[in-house]
């Protein structure tokens, strides 16, 4: 496919009638939907105004590339419009704007439109072919104009491509990542203008995209080892931890079209902040270990659960104010009957959302719609949260198994993929397993795990209590934190038990209040700095927000784990002594009032933070001054 074939002579508005932007997308809009290339207008234009919302299309030097990809498109399509006057589009660079590239695409849309697409928005980036499309007069003229700027873009591919692939390693070298929210224009104009202003500067670059269809020319662990730095142009998140220790330049997209020669410049000096990586975070280790696998799949559930907190939090919470109103109004008021279906709603999409994002992470966007069937599936059957996890698993190497059977294809079916085949294999695939295997035996074993835990003595739940609790403080926002949160919230959202909450939540509020103490009482085994950062733990401690004790913990980890762990295993033990419950499943100290036994509660905390507090203070070495 050639660009041609995309940007329509029939639809192109040589003299566009606009004065401003409102007006200039409402023409081109209009154009589109009287030429059949969109089916809803109102759905289009909407998700037009939304992009435009997150960084201006108006890309400077007189262009503007307004795209949106939605179910409102009927086929992939370039409406070419131009203003002879120009007009105030809120161009990045403040000019007006005189040719416009307005983007319609399905979001089935295969992988040949988005290259071909891409390949129109690294032709823009030519000032002399964008010249002479200004001086076209005829939709004729600016097919000829792309026709021949397409086969001379051929004709130099496969010199750039071997010099890509050939570094000199006595010249300089840089890497870059460029991406934009919807991946269709701005990733690949920032590529290419860092390519072609690397060229002209002698500096050798390697550009990974990540576009609508994911990432493309990855960087590897040994080209990043080798760059004297790091350019981020992105308007949305990449996986970061990769550039542990690396100079890193982090921009907009924008800025990687318009301002190439200053971030490679930055990058080639080194001038840039260097990158902490969260060591929690995924990076793309090349070594086949064991550790690499339980990484990973420590990552795709970390994308579930990160996906599934706000509902979590914000129907939690909703649920926990409905449930204070009802002991105050009774079950039958307006607002407690508002309050609790809302966060009901809300709480019904936990497990779905888990499983979707969960195969997401997996296998990329055609793991998501099978991952979110597997988890409603899940909630159907009563197979429960652990049901909805296995779900989540499961519906992604489905789908990369899918995606291997498919492999063989030929080409001319590439468009069928993403749109027929990866949808209705994955779905009866995950179906089939939640329908006949999943569900039954998860339903069972989220059955007796429920009778399990409503059967403890008070001894057995003193100890689960401590032990998750003790967990909350061991890697303060890692693995064992997340592990414990993640199972609270199971027991949570099958039985609507709060009491295992309240064991977290006080495990995860004791690390920082107990550094704050120690650095209060204990001031001479703290530096100035140490004991003004240890004042910010209290807010961070009792709004429940555990990484505040990360930076103690990593100078000291010996003495601030050992104690933290101390304090949390008895205050999460006590929570389950004095049946204390967290209606919520965040909030810290402003959700207290909700709980059960909320005194008994504070209690806990405080003896916990008190102990784990006092045996830092006097574990502490005093400072010699």
């Amino acid at each position: 496919m050639n660009i041609n074939d995309l940007l329509r002579k029939d639809i192109m508005i040589m003299d566009m009638k606009a004065s401003d932007k409102a007006a200039a997308i409402d023409e081109m809009v209009t154009s589109l939907e009287a030429n059949n290339v969109v089916h809803d207008a109102e759905m289009f234009k909407e998700a037009i105004l939304k992009r435009e919302e997150q960084t201006s299309t108006g890309l400077g030097d007189g262009i503007a590339m307004p795209h949106a990809k939605t179910d409102a498109v009927n086929e992939a399509t370039v409406l070419f419009a131009k203003s002879e006057n120009g007009l105030d589009y809120a161009a990045l660079d403040g000019q007006p704007t005189y040719l416009f590239f307005m983007i319609a695409v399905p979001d089935g849309a295969n992988d040949t439109h988005l290259e071909t697409l891409a390949a129109l928005s690294r032709m823009l980036i030519d000032q002399d072919f964008v010249a002479q499309l200004k001086d076209a007069s005829t939709p004729e003229e600016v097919q000829a104009l792309f026709y021949q700027e397409e086969d001379e873009s051929l004709e130099g591919s496969s010199e750039e491509k071997s010099e890509g692939e050939n570094p000199d390693d006595e010249r300089p070298f840089v890497v870059a990542v460029t991406a934009c929210p919807t991946g269709i224009a701005h990733t690949y104009m920032a590529e290419d203008a860092l390519k072609k202003k690397a060229a002209e500067m002698g500096v050798d670059i390697r550009v990974e995209t990540n576009g609508s269809d994911g990432a493309s020319n990855a960087l590897t662990q040994a080209e990043i080892a080798r760059a004297s730095g790091v350019i981020i142009a992105a308007d949305k998140n990449v996986l970061m931890a990769r550039f542990g220790d690396k100079p890193v330049l982090e921009c907009p997209v924008s800025e990687g079209i318009n301002n190439a020669e200053e971030l490679i410049t930055k990058a080639m000096n080194r001038d840039a902040p260097i990158y902490q990586a969260d060591e929690t975070s995924e990076a793309d280790d090349e070594a086949n270990t064991s550790m690499s696998v339980w990484r990973k799949i420590y990552k795709d559930l970390m994308n579930g659960v990160s996906h599934m907190l706000p509902f979590v939090v914000g129907g939690g919470i909703l649920m926990a104010v409905s449930f204070l109103l009802e002991g105050v109004l009774g079950d039958d008021h307006e607002l407690f009957n508002f309050f609790n279906t809302i966060g009901s709603n809300a709480f019904n999409f936990l497990i779905p959302i888990l499983a979707g994002y969960i195969a997401m992470s997996i296998a990329d966007r055609p793991g998501l719609m099978p991952g979110l069937v597997g988890g409603f599936m899940a909630v159907e059957s009563n197979a429960g949260f652990l049901g909805g996890l296995v779900a989540g698993f499961l519906a992604g190497y489905l789908v990369v198994l899918v995606k291997r059977w498919f492999r063989g294809l030929p080409k001319s079916l590439d468009g069928l993929k993403s749109i027929l085949l990866y949808p209705v294999a994955g779905l009866f695939l995950i179906g089939f397993f939640m329908y006949f295997i999943i569900g039954p035996v998860f339903s069972t074993i989220n059955t007796g795990m429920i009778s399990f835990l409503e059967g403890l003595g008070t001894g057995n739940a003193v100890i689960l209590g401590a032990l998750l609790g003790g967990m909350m403080a061991i890697d303060m926002g890692g693995p064992f934190n997340k592990a414990a949160y993640t199972f609270s919230i199971g027991i949570f959202t099958d039985t609507g038990d709060g009491s295992l909450m309240a064991a977290v939540m006080v495990g995860g509020m004791i690390p920082p209040i107990a550094i704050a103490l120690a650095t209060t009482f204990f001031r001479n085994k703290f530096t100035e700095e140490e004991r003004r950062s240890g004042l910010t733990n209290y807010v961070m401690g009792l709004s429940f927000i555990t990484e505040g004790a990360i930076p103690f913990a990593a100078a000291d980890p010996v003495r601030v784990i050992g104690s933290s762990v101390l304090g949390a295993l008895i205050g999460g033990g006590l929570t389950q002594l004095w049946s204390s419950a967290i209606p919520a499943p965040h909030g810290g100290i402003f959700v207290i009032p909700l709980a059960e036994h909320a005194l008994l509660f504070m209690v806990a905390l405080a003896i916990g933070s008190g102990i784990a507090g006092i045996v830092l203070g006097l574990w502490k070495k005093t400072i010699r001054t």
